[in-house]
């Protein structure tokens, strides 16, 4: 009996070999700008994890590199893209087979009280997927896949951003420091003049006292500034995972500014966006998860076949079976609508996208291009000109023909306009690093052209 179950087993297991259906072939990539993992840059890659933090003096290149290696953001993409492919595997599997060992006619009575008159079956089923369910199911796991790597691109620019901006910030109270402790200098040479002079009988102890309190405020700000300083390098440093800074300075010239390229140019070049491109793929994933709803309106054949064995004659015989669900009631109607309006509302989507990137690329050009004229006029008017007639007033002073109320104004409108100079670089930096992220690229590597030269 042992013999012709062992017979009956192996048989059943060639008849399931010869109803699985072969894999199919692995579909073509939704977008021809997809890459494998192993050739994502930056913190999608394992054999990049362990670069030292940067030290000492950094630069913005030292910041954007170590960032996009050790961000936790990005770091993630690497188990996500993973998850995808692994999704992508698992949706090309076909189903399983089934086992199926059924005893009858035993455990009863009369004659039916022993197994000698039972009947066993031993068979294995297996479901045959048709429409091509399986390449279907498979192709829309590959463009998730390819979302998936669109997704990583975003958020890699996003990170850059963060970055790039939170250096602008360091750079600025680095220079708002110095302007703070200029400021403290000046009022304490300040204060010890008008004492020189308030000693000699040349000046009133009012124009001390307020001295004092101008010296006084000057040393607040100071503290204001140093506070503020201490805050943008941690935030520097929590863009790229670290609890704490373990650079001392940040290096780069803020007050270097440059036109911006033509408005037309960067609307053209916003289209490589990945918040943009990537609707590309996912309008081919709607369409391909509309035909695979469509072809699970199909019902699944389910075939079983395997070997009756008759206790009592010791015969055997070949069993088959055949089941094909009815779709009587079932058809997936509702997953082919739903599927079909996710289509019809993409393009919608992403027309929403395109306008709102769009304004978004319009506002952070007119930042941009004020703050620039801004600088200019600071750089080249406003704050020679608040400093020569600072230094005149100071000598003035000196020669007694100026007071010290006059001294005070002329310190606070240099003063002044320096702060302003800074912020209006800073707003000139942050608005390009926006329209950087807003067109997926360096400004510097645009174009020549700026609006000038087409105005010209």
């Amino acid at each position: 009996m042992l013999l012709k179950y062992f017979t009956a087993f192996t048989a059943l297991i060639l008849f399931c070999g010869c109803t699985t259906t072969s894999p199919p072939t692995k579909p073509a990539p939704a977008h021809a700008e997809t890459t494998s993992l192993a050739q994502l840059p930056d913190a999608s890659r394992p054999d990049t994890a362990n670069i030292g933090e940067p030290r000492g003096t950094i630069t913005l290149k030292d910041s954007l590199a170590f960032a996009l290696v050790n961000s936790p953001e990005l770091k993630a993409f690497s188990h996500e893209l993973r998850a995808a492919e692994a999704r992508q595997l698992q949706a090309a599997l076909p189903p399983n087979p089934e086992l199926d060992i059924e005893i009858e006619d035993f455990a009863g009575t009369g004659e039916l009280r022993s197994f000698d008159s039972s009947e066993t079956t031993i068979g294995f089923g297996q479901s045959i997927e048709l429409a091509d369910k399986r390449a279907k199911r498979t192709r829309v796991a590959a463009i998730e896949r390819d979302l998936a790597e669109w997704s990583y691109r975003s958020a890699r620019l996003d990170v850059m951003s963060r970055v790039a901006d939170a250096f602008t910030d360091v750079l600025a109270a680095q220079e708002k420091l110095d302007l703070a402790e200029d400021l403290a200098a000046l009022s304490e040479r300040a204060r010890r003049a008008v004492a020189e002079k308030v000693n000699a009988g040349k000046s009133s102890p009012v124009d001390l006292t307020r001295a004092e309190v101008a010296h006084s405020g000057a040393l607040i700000d100071l503290e204001r500034a140093a506070r503020r300083l201490t805050s943008a390098r941690q935030w520097l440093a929590a863009a790229w995972g670290s609890r704490a800074p373990a650079f001392e300075k940040a290096a780069g010239d803020l007050y270097q500014v440059t036109p911006a390229p033509a408005f037309d140019r960067l609307v053209e070049l916003a289209s490589e966006n990945p918040d943009i491109a990537r609707w590309a793929a996912e309008r081919q994933k709607r369409r391909a998860a509309l035909e695979l709803e469509r072809a699970r309106a199909a019902p699944d054949v389910e075939i079983s076949g395997g070997l009756k064995y008759f206790e009592e004659s010791s015969d055997t015989a070949f069993v088959m079976g055949l089941s094909i669900p009815v779709p009587l009631f079932d058809r997936n109607q509702g997953s082919i609508r739903e599927a079909l309006e996710l289509v019809a509302a993409a393009k919608h989507e992403q027309t929403a996208v395109q306008m709102q990137l769009r304004s978004s690329l319009a506002d952070a050009y007119e930042r941009l291009s004020t703050a620039f004229e801004e600088t200019a006029v600071l750089k080249n008017d406003i704050v020679p000109g608040a400093r020569s007639a600072f230094d005149a007033v100071a000598e003035g002073y000196r020669q007694g023909k100026f007071g010290y109320l006059d001294l005070l104004e002329a310190r606070r409108t240099l003063f002044y306009a320096r702060a302003r100079q800074i912020e209006a670089v800073s707003t000139y930096h942050k608005a390009r690093t926006e329209l950087e992220r807003l067109t997926g690229q360096s400004l510097d590597a645009t174009s020549n052209l700026t609006e000038t030269e087409v105005d010209k």
